[in-house]
């Protein structure tokens, strides 16, 4: 099977993919991403229960994803607009860092991995936001897609 760019067509124009003869089915997708903290930032953070002058960290981190993963066809320009049927996103304190992941479940024509991609990468830049006036040595990566299901192609990593 030949891959190919699917945004970009015969021309070398960016599109929108046609869903339209699709079938619409049960498509999930799950992303992870990591924020890095220096060690001293993160036991300051830890000492504080993660509440800082904003509020809760985690709480609002998890808000902010859940809103990104709304907004993904308003951020992403070749995305489609879809009916999401789940969105969880789950944060987790580690060895100086938080743990994102972030799960988006819908019965569509077209898959949620943007969206879930999307969760990840708002929660953080939340976290870094809300983190910043400690250090700005704060390091947020390896965003990635972990799995999905539906549609052609099942992936996981």
């Amino acid at each position: 099977m030949e891959k190919k760019l699917s945004h970009i067509d015969a021309s070398g124009n960016a599109t929108m993919v046609d869903v339209s003869k699709k079938e619409a089915s049960v498509r999930t997708a799950m992303a992870t991403g990591t924020v890095l903290f220096p060690e001293a930032v993160f036991k300051s953070l830890t000492d504080q229960d993660f509440i800082g002058k904003k509020g809760s960290i985690v709480q609002t981190a998890v808000i902010a994803g859940i809103q990104g993963v709304k907004k993904t066809a308003e951020l992403i320009p070749l995305c489609h607009q879809i009916n999401l049927s789940k969105i969880n996103i789950e944060i987790v304190a580690g060895k100086n860092q938080f743990l994102i992941s972030c799960t988006v479940k819908c019965n569509e024509k077209t898959g949620v991995e943007m969206e879930a991609l999307t969760g990840v990468s708002v929660a953080a830049l939340t976290i870094y936001d809300m983190c910043k006036a400690l250090s700005q040595d704060i390091v947020i990566e390896n965003i990635q897609l972990e799995q999905k299901t539906g549609g052609k192609h099942d992936f996981q990593r």
